[in-house]
């Protein structure tokens, strides 16, 4: 069997917020034209107006998209900054109020907020995805059942939402709780073939519900427009590393999935009730309180998990080149994921003296700071 290509693309959306005040920022439209005079169809409005999205080229590996990405990032900062404006890359403004944003003005939007009522307006929310590139329909179909094993994994290491309208929610990831209340979210069903899965899609858009494939939400899904699986259940990073580090281990764990299935192996396939109770520990604890492993019938900690993944893919890593970027893994497990830095950024706030709106400043102003640490 050809080996596919892996190539990856990366998704991000970030938040702009005033650099004085640090609350939430409409984006003005000469940021947005800025922007794509700069970077072309690589960015663009998003739901909201004060949400900008951002996609990297088709990139070979991490290596390729790091710089694409610090391009992009570096651009949608620079831009910002012109009109006193700031990005940040958090799944969830620390203390800003839904009821006050509006949505973009544009067709797709409107037709978003009018199908979805209420629920469109509470999507104050951000993420990432990352599409790796498989152009066979029946492979994507056959990896599209293997995968959710390891969407609540990925979910962990990536929490950044902690915070919602200047409360801490007591999540890891108060973005999925969000999301979820939109239609067709959560893991994607378990499809035996690609013909199965344009069927049952089909039937939707000839009854009118959807136009396409992609109004289908899941954590993981086939691309519309690409051939890729795209892995959606992320929320976005503020550290531009730990996007690259999610991104190639999106892309080693379905290059090993596929390395089992040249081999006639698979990996077992587990029912959505028990994926689903390792995604809401995920979302409820992140990284902190470990994961069900079904085979030894045990709460894994997750430091052991990431060290069982590195082994996993590292035959993988090494023909992707991205062994670099794996073992960051190790080290924020270690030290937490961005949830865990806003919150002890809010303590120290806390320990100041500061008042709740204090605290959610710092906060704000943190996650400012480690969206152009590394630009």
């Amino acid at each position: 069997m050809a080996e596919p290509a892996f190539s990856i693309g990366i998704e991000e959306e970030y938040l702009l917020v005033h650099q004085d005040s640090l609350a939430l920022a409409e984006a003005p439209e000469g940021l947005i034209d800025a922007c794509a005079a700069a970077l072309g169809d690589q960015v663009s409005p998003e739901f909201l107006q004060c949400q900008i999205e951002v996609g990297t080229k088709v990139c070979a590996g991490v290596s390729g998209a790091r710089g694409d990405l610090k391009r992009l990032r570096s651009t949608v900062a620079r831009e910002a900054a012109r009109y006193g404006l700031a990005p940040i890359a958090a799944s969830c403004h620390p203390l800003a109020d839904w009821k006050n944003q509006s949505h973009t003005n544009k067709a797709r939007y409107n037709s978003l907020s009018r199908d979805l009522g209420g629920v469109a307006r509470r999507m104050l929310i951000c993420g990432m995805h990352v599409h790796v590139g498989l152009d066979d329909d029946a492979l994507r179909a056959d990896l599209m059942r293997q995968m959710p094993y390891f969407l609540p994994h990925l979910l962990a290491l990536s929490t950044s939402s902690p915070f919602w309208q200047g409360e801490d929610t007591g999540m890891a990831s108060y973005r999925i709780s969000v999301f979820d209340n939109l239609p067709r979210t959560g893991l994607p069903p378990q499809f035996e073939t690609w013909q199965e899965f344009t069927r049952s899609v089909n039937i939707l858009v000839d009854l009118g519900v959807i136009e396409d494939a992609s109004k289908i939400w899941w954590d993981l899904r086939p691309s519309a427009q690409y051939p890729t699986l795209e892995t959606r259940i992320m929320d976005v990073q503020p550290r531009i590393e730990d996007t690259l580090m999610l991104a190639a281990l999106n892309q080693c764990i379905l290059r090993m999935l596929w390395r089992l299935r040249v081999r006639n192996q698979r990996w077992r396939i587990y029912d959505a009730f028990l994926i689903s109770e390792n995604r809401w520990r995920a979302q409820r604890y992140g990284v902190t309180e470990g994961l069900i492993d079904f085979g030894a019938g045990a709460i894994v900690p997750f430091s052991d998990l990431a060290h069982e993944l590195i082994a996993l893919v590292e035959e993988d890593a090494g023909i992707l080149r991205c062994n670099r970027e794996l073992e960051r893994m190790q080290g924020v497990v270690a030290q937490g994921t961005s949830s865990s830095r806003q919150r002890a950024v809010q303590t120290v706030a806390t320990e100041a003296g500061q008042d709740r709106e204090g605290q959610m400043r710092a906060v704000v102003a943190h996650l400012v700071e480690e969206f152009h640490a590394d630009l």
